[in-house]
């Protein structure tokens, strides 16, 4: 089989008898996995072009005692939760490599804090998204427990619903077993740096113009990048970005994703297209950011087309 040229030949990490191999064994269920998650079926043909190697890469990349945690940077719909689903299934049925995942949305604070922080702060920290309204203790606290190699402990892990815009009670959280070989930590600011006080003097859109005029938010989603967040990330051993074409396609496949949570909580939830367009403006200035700054850092890049394919991988 020929080294599928979304990987760089040089460091492409399985030999082509062992594609093979891996292919025609994983290939039915991974089939049945992606029938079950409702995925495109086309994404079969990539268990050889991209899943399967960067899986084996990140099997490589684990460390002699605890486990690899990985970092995985995209914008809102992106694909990152589809990339770390099917890359813990792989991980664990190729490489018997328990893995976890960890979405960085299932740590935003509880409404009721967050309305605190539009009284007390700025009213923009009302809604969810933007450094500063996440819960970054918890994050550091449950990366921590992770990390800790003692076999059979059961750790729980925080849910949020986006339908209802509020944190899951503990009864409803989710549990992973110890020890954990990965940990794929999934959000669309994972690995952020803060930006130059220059870059924050002006208005990047109309949020910002009409309701964050004199920079008050913008400044304090800033320095939570300073500060909390960067206790968090540096945390983590490895920073894997998906790199998107331009932001104008954030609106389109954030769409989609509404579509398909509502689709999912029998329309609940879903924001009109109004409110998506001022919703994603939160996003924007740190989006743009990290698409500038990110692809230098990361230790691997996934640059995606506008069909959301990945035509190229990139190692530092």
């Amino acid at each position: 089989m020929q080294n599928p040229s979304v990987w760089p030949k040089a460091d492409f990490p399985l030999d082509a008898t062992e594609v093979a191999r891996l292919q025609q064994w994983l290939q039915p269920t991974f089939i049945e996995q992606l029938t079950d998650a409702r995925l495109p079926l086309q994404l079969a043909a990539e268990l050889p072009r991209l899943y399967l190697p960067l899986a084996a890469w990140l099997n490589r990349q684990r460390p002699g005692d605890g486990p690899l945690l990985v970092g995985v940077n995209g914008s809102q719909g992106s694909g990152k939760s589809t990339l770390c689903t099917l890359l813990k299934w792989i991980l664990e049925a190729a490489f018997d490599c328990h893995t976890g995942i960890i979405s960085i949305d299932d740590l935003y604070l509880p409404k009721s804090v967050r309305r605190q922080l539009a009284e007390t702060v700025h009213p923009l920290l009302a809604t969810r998204g933007v450094p500063g309204t996440h819960d970054v203790k918890l994050g550091i606290k449950l990366l921590a427990q992770l990390q800790q190699t003692g076999a059979g402990r059961k750790i729980a892990l925080p849910r949020f619903s986006k339908a209802d815009d509020d944190r899951l009670p503990p009864r409803d959280w989710g549990q992973i077993t110890t020890p954990v070989e990965v940990v794929l930590f999934e959000g669309w600011c994972v690995g952020a740096t803060p930006q130059t006080e220059a870059q924050l003097q002006k208005p990047i859109n109309r949020l910002e113009a009409e309701e964050d005029a004199d920079g008050t938010w913008r400044r304090y989603v800033n320095e939570q990048l300073r500060g909390p967040y960067h206790k968090l990330f540096d945390r983590l051993d490895l920073l894997l970005m998906l790199q998107i074409p331009d932001w104008e396609m954030v609106y389109h496949w954030r769409r989609r994703q509404e579509q398909q949570l509502a689709a999912k909580d029998n329309g609940n939830g879903i924001m009109s297209e109004t409110e998506l367009r001022r919703f994603i403006m939160h996003y924007e200035r740190l989006t743009r950011h990290q698409s500038a700054t990110l692809p230098q850092v990361a230790d691997l890049t996934l640059k995606l087309n506008q069909q959301q394919r990945v035509t190229a991988v990139r190692l530092r």
